[in-house]
């Protein structure tokens, strides 16, 4: 799973849903642990399978503005947390 959350809350929340299941238990992924390896797109593990000028186009602008390595941070922690394995 590559998300693409502007925070480092959204991001954890996103990860936690797609790795452990839906956290507030409200959803349709309440207590469904799906298992799938959570990445964000700022991740180098993303960054570097991607077209550097495809990446700059879409990606670029809002990496100038994110707080990246928090965000990663956040992603990174989740995925260590859930040990899905990195591919």
């Amino acid at each position: 799973m590559i998300l693409g959350t502007p925070t480092a809350e959204s991001s954890e929340l996103y990860a936690v849903t797609m790795t452990e299941g839906d956290p507030s238990w409200a959803g349709v992924l309440a207590g469904t642990a799906l298992g799938l390896p959570v990445f964000h797109v700022t991740e180098d593990e993303v960054k570097n399978r991607v077209d550097p000028q495809v990446y700059e186009a879409e990606v670029g602008v809002a990496e100038m503005v994110l707080d990246v390595p928090v965000i990663q941070d956040a992603v990174k922690k989740v995925r260590e947390r859930s040990s899905t394995p990195v591919q």
